[in-house]
C-alpha cells in the first residue's frame, strides 16, 4: 500500500508519471479511502494506480477539439473533431475531411452503426460513410433540421437524428419527423437514448426528457423531479434506472419512471462553483456510472467521474486526463474509459475491480448527499464506537458516539456552514456535502 499524508488540504496529486506506450501517457494515483491518523488532522490515501494514455494532434489526430465520439464493433475508435473525422484502429490513423466527401468539417455527432456505416453530424447536415464512399443528407431530403446533435440506432435499423428542430429517423430509405407540431417541446432533441423495450428516450434542450413509445410522447420535467430542464445525456442501467445528465447534475428514475434521487455534487469544483454542468453519461460493464462534468461560467474546471454505488471518485488534468473541457464519453469491451476534450482525447484503462464493490470495503454509508437539514448513516458493522466529522480544512466539526450494536444515526447538519465534509468511522472516510 502506498501512503501519502496531507494537513489542511482536501486533495493533492501526484506528479510522478509514468510513460507507458505513449510520451503523453501518464500513470496517477487515485484517492479511493481516506483515514484519519494524527491530531494534525493527517489524512492517509489508499491508492490504486489508473493509466492514462492521450492521444493528440502529435500522435495523429485530426484536431485536438474532439467534440464527439464512438467506438464500433472491433473496438475502433470514431471521433469527430473540428476539422473532421479521425478513425483510430488501436495502431493506424486515418483522417477524412470535406475533400473525402464529408459534408462539414466541424463534426457535433459521430455514431456507428450495426452494419459498421459511420454517421456523422454537423451544423450543415448529416454524412454517412460505407467504408468506401461518402453519402449526406440535408433538410432537401427530408431531414427536420440541418443542425445535428445526436445520432443514435434503434433494434430495427432506423438511425435517429437529434437535431435542433426535433428528431428525424431514417428507415434506410424514407424520413419522417417529429418537432413541436407533434408535441416534441421548444429546444430540439440533443440526445436519443433507445430503451431495451422500444421506447425512445429524448433529452431536449429545454423540456426535459420526453419518452415516444411510437404513439404518443410522455414528459419528465422539473415538475416530477428532473433537476434541470436541459437534458445532456440519458442512460440505463441493468436495473432499468436511468440516469438523466442535466445541466445541474444528474436525476435518476427507477424502472416506472419515478424519481428516485439527484446527484448534484459529482465533480468537486473550487468555491463558490457548485452546480455540475454533466456533459454525457456511461454505465460500464461493472455497472459504475461514468460522467463527463464541465463548467466555464466562473473558471474553466472539469473531469471525469464515477459512481460505484456509494461514492464519486473524480479524475482531472492532475490526475493525467488530458484537458477540462470534456465534451463526451466511450467504453470500450474492456472496460476503458475514452474521453473525448477540446484538448485531445484521454484512455482511462486500468480501473481497479475492487472500487465496482463498496459495499465490500466501506462499513458505512450516508444519505441523502448533498443534504440541508439532516444526514442519515447506515453502518454495516455494529462495532463503530465514534463518528467524527471534519470539515474541508480538516477541523473537527462534530463527534459523535455510537452504542454498541447501533446501526443508523441521523445527525443534524443544519447547524453547518454550506460546502465539503468528511465524515469519519473506524478509519474510514466518506465525503458528504452540505447545501
Amino acid at each position: 500500500m502506498n501512503y501519502r499524508y496531507i494537513c489542511k488540504k482536501t486533495r493533492q496529486h501526484d506528479n510522478n508519471t509514468t510513460t507507458r506506450q505513449h510520451d503523453n501517457t501518464t500513470t496517477q494515483k487515485i484517492m479511493k479511502k481516506i483515514f484519519t491518523l494524527l491530531p494534525c488532522f493527517a489524512l492517509i490515501f489508499s491508492l490504486n494506480a489508473q493509466t492514462f494514455t492521450n492521444y493528440t494532434t502529435t500522435d495523429g489526430l485530426l484536431n485536438n477539439t474532439v467534440n464527439a465520439l464512438d467506438i464500433d464493433s472491433n473496438d475502433q475508435l470514431w471521433f469527430g473533431t473540428q476539422s473532421g473525422v479521425s478513425h483510430f484502429d488501436g495502431t493506424t490513423w486515418t483522417n477524412y475531411t470535406e475533400a473525402d466527401g464529408l459534408i462539414d468539417e466541424t463534426v457535433l455527432a459521430i455514431s456507428v452503426m450495426s452494419n459498421g456505416a459511420v454517421w456523422v453530424g454537423t451544423d450543415f447536415g448529416l454524412s454517412v460513410f460505407d467504408g468506401i464512399s461518402w453519402t449526406s443528407y440535408t433538410e432537401a431530403d427530408g431531414l427536420a433540421d440541418n443542425r445535428v446533435k445526436y445520432i443514435e440506432e434503434d433494434a430495427a435499423g432506423n438511425v435517429w437524428i437529434g437535431n435542433n428542430d426535433g428528431v428525424s429517423v431514417f428507415d434506410g430509405s424514407n424520413w419522417i419527423s417529429y418537432t413541436t407540431a407533434d408535441g416534441l417541446p421548444f429546444g430540439g432533441v440533443s440526445y436519443v437514448t433507445i430503451h431495451p423495450n422500444g421506447d425512445k428516450w429524448l433529452g431536449t434542450g429545454l423540456g426535459g426528457v420526453v419518452i415516444f413509445d411510437g404513439t404518443s410522447f410522455t414528459e419528465i420535467t422539473e415538475n416530477e423531479g428532473l433537476l434541470n430542464d436541459k437534458v445532456r445525456s440519458i442512460a440505463i442501467d441493468e436495473d432499468d434506472n436511468k440516469w438523466v445528465g442535466t445541466s445541474d447534475g444528474i436525476s435518476v428514475f427507477d424502472t416506472n419512471n419515478q424519481f428516485v434521487t439527484n446527484h448534484e455534487i459529482i465533480f468537486i469544483l473550487p468555491p463558490p462553483d457548485e452546480l455540475n454542468p454533466v456533459e454525457d453519461v456511461k454505465i460500464d460493464s461493472k455497472g459504475n456510472v461514468w460522467a463527463g462534468v464541465y463548467v466555464d461560467y466562473l473558471v474553466t474546471e472539469g473531469g471525469v467521474s464515477m459512481y460505484n454505488g456509494n461514492n464519486w471518485i473524480d479524475y482531472d488534468v492532475a490526475d493525467g486526463l488530458v484537458g477540462p473541457v470534456v465534451r463526451q464519453l466511450a467504453i470500450d469491451s474492456e472496460d476503458n474509459i475514452w474521453v473525448a476534450t477540446s484538448t485531445g482525447i484521454s484512455k482511462i484503462s486500468d480501473v481497479p475491480t475492487a472500487v465496482s464493490h463498496p459495499n465490500e470495503q466501506t462499513e458505512f454509508s450516508v444519505f441523502p448527499n448533498p443534504t440541508s437539514d439532516f444526514l442519515n448513516v447506515e453502518l454495516t458493522k455494529s462495532d463503530a464506537k465514534e463518528l467524527k466529522i471534519y470539515s474541508s480544512t480538516l477541523q473537527l466539526v462534530k463527534s459523535i458516539s455510537i452504542e454498541a450494536g447501533q446501526t443508523q444515526v441521523s445527525i443534524d447538519v443544519q447547524g453547518l456552514t454550506t460546502g465539503i465534509y468528511f465524515m469519519v468511522i473506524n478509519q474510514q472516510a466518506l465525503k458528504f456535502v452540505v447545501k
